[in-house]
């Protein structure tokens, strides 16, 4: 029998080793996290918004060029927020919300697997996860997937881990309310998916494992209370504020968008089987071995096995039903395929050690110099991000001058100007097509509808340009757009560029500048 002393002992040891997963965890996924500029769209839209939220103050409203964007809810753009007022505003801060979530999401698989299964599996299970690409590349990316799907991650990990305690008779409710807190923050990372998911794969494993007895107890009414004491107030108080919220970020962006089939990124059902073969590689193919004879007789007496294959189905099967599907929609189900992969490898090694451990170091070595690689491939292909040409204005941009694109939003432009107020944006905003066409377009004019007096400062026609710009305090413009911007503006073929970078132009023109366009002459430029 252990003594208090040795059951101490053996505790601390295992705290230091889940710190030392948890640095390492997050000293690899952070390696290379700032060394290619943001993406865009996603990245540069994200971004833009928690850097306009850290600017404004408006810690409450998301808010893209000013006006109330609620295609996701806050939580990563307060994360986002925060990391950018505690770190600076450089692409590493910009990308800890999902380095954190890629980070607890690793640790949470090493300790319950560890708990579980042993430490065998668990620390190959945490090396395959974090040596996937998809994973790696996703951890850096600063859009909303890798938070939602660490969250999911850890909601089932957690709720797995207090339906076993439940069944051995230990204590549970710590794990319950673990599970709850995750699952409330998942629904403020992405909705409804924030729970949907996490509940469907814990339900499914509790009918499997025919442990339906203990469902009531599941169903905790303190973690509910905690659920909903989360996640609702900031969806209740935004429904008071647009009193059209409810019905478009509920109706229309979790039920229509969906089911219809106008969206972009239409693609086939199997879609997600070749994307997770090919972004997990070089450890997919080991995900053969899961199938073998010796795999699913060796013993699995906490039932993990079962666990991460209804896990992987359920999520697979999910996002495949609607049509418009996207890459980084599948990571939830990254984990637990990393986990079949790791306990397949673990019986091997078992079995034949000198063998599979030459294909384990093989195939390791390989995914240790891809992940990198392929970060590093991205930022040298990558050719449309405003930080070449935002970095040369920066120098001189004031806080005070004003921001003007041309027919397009350039996501990524307020950040690297460290711009603290909305642009305006010319273009044809009375086009029909517009709600038909999903892109920056729909997005700025869905976000006019909640605020209309924001909608007129910044969403502008040609003619409402001229009002703004022969104002009497006009301010320093700077006008970022094509060499076709002249098709809307046609007295910017008679200014010189500040500068120029790949397709796009950018113009400063001083307030004396404006006062000598032809538009503004006559117009007294003093109150």
């Amino acid at each position: 029998m252990s003594t208090p002393g040795a059951r101490l002992f053996a505790r601390l040891v295992d705290t230091r080793s889940a710190l030392l997963v948890i640095v390492a965890t997050a000293v690899w996924l952070a390696a290379t996290a700032g060394v290619r500029p943001l993406m865009l769209p996603d990245e540069g839209r994200y971004v833009g918004i928690a850097w306009e939220m850290l600017t404004s103050g408006d810690w409450l409203v998301p808010r893209l060029d000013g006006l109330p964007f609620f295609h996701k809810p806050p939580l990563f753009y307060w994360l986002t927020s925060l990391s950018l007022g505690l770190f600076g505003s450089h692409q590493l801060a910009a990308r800890m919300a999902s380095l954190l979530a890629a980070t607890l999401a690793a640790g949470g698989m090493y300790l319950f697997a560890r708990r579980y299964r042993g430490s065998q599996v668990a620390t190959i299970a945490v090396v395959v996860l974090l040596t996937q690409p998809i994973f790696y590349a996703a951890a850096q990316f600063a859009n909303l997937d890798m938070l939602v799907a660490g969250l999911i991650s850890l909601a089932i990990l957690s709720g797995a881990d207090a339906l076993l305690r439940l069944e051995k008779g230990n204590p549970y409710h710590a794990a319950l309310a673990r599970t709850y807190g995750f699952t409330a923050l998942g629904i403020l990372a992405k909705g409804l998916i924030g729970i949907v998911l996490p509940a469907g794969v814990l339900l499914l494993w509790l009918l499997w494992r025919r442990s339906w007895r203990f469902l009531p107890a599941m169903l905790w009414p303190s973690g509910c209370l905690l659920l909903l004491l989360i996640a609702l107030p900031w969806f209740f108080w935004m429904q008071h504020l647009y009193p059209g919220f409810f019905d478009y970020f509920v109706v229309y962006h979790h039920f229509q968008r969906f089911s219809e089939t106008g969206f972009n990124n239409q693609v086939a059902f199997w879609f997600y089987i070749p994307v997770i073969l090919l972004c997990a590689l070089p450890w997919s193919p080991w995900f053969a071995r899961v199938f073998s004879k010796t795999c699913w007789t060796d013993k699995d007496p906490s039932g993990l096995r079962s666990l991460m294959a209804i896990w992987l189905g359920v999520i697979v099967v999910f996002f495949s039903l609607p049509s418009s599907k996207l890459v980084g929609y599948i990571l939830p189900a990254i984990p637990p395929f990393a986990y079949l992969i790791a306990e397949s490898l673990s019986i091997w090694l078992d079995r034949n050690r000198v063998q599979a451990q030459r294909w384990y170091a093989g195939t390791l070595a390989v995914a240790v110099v891809a992940c990198p690689a392929l970060v590093v491939g991205v930022a040298l292909a990558d050719k449309v991000s405003a930080k070449p040409l935002a970095a040369t204005a920066a120098v001189i941009f004031q806080p005070q001058d004003q921001l003007l694109m041309v027919d397009e939003y350039q996501y990524d432009l307020p950040f690297y100007l460290q711009s603290r107020q909305p642009a305006w944006v010319v273009s044809d905003w009375n086009n029909p097509e517009i709600p038909r066409r999903d892109n920056w377009r729909k997005e700025l004019a869905d976000a006019g509808k909640f605020e209309s007096a924001s909608r007129q400062a910044v969403l502008l026609s040609s003619a409402q340009l001229g009002e703004q710009l022969c104002r009497p305090d006009a301010r320093v413009l700077w006008i970022w757009g094509r060499a076709q911007a002249t098709a809307f503006l046609p007295w910017l073929t008679e200014q010189p560029p500040f500068g120029t970078s790949g397709k796009h132009v950018l113009w400063r023109l001083t307030p004396e500048t404006l006062s000598r366009l032809p538009l503004c002459s006559g117009k007294p430029r003093n109150g």
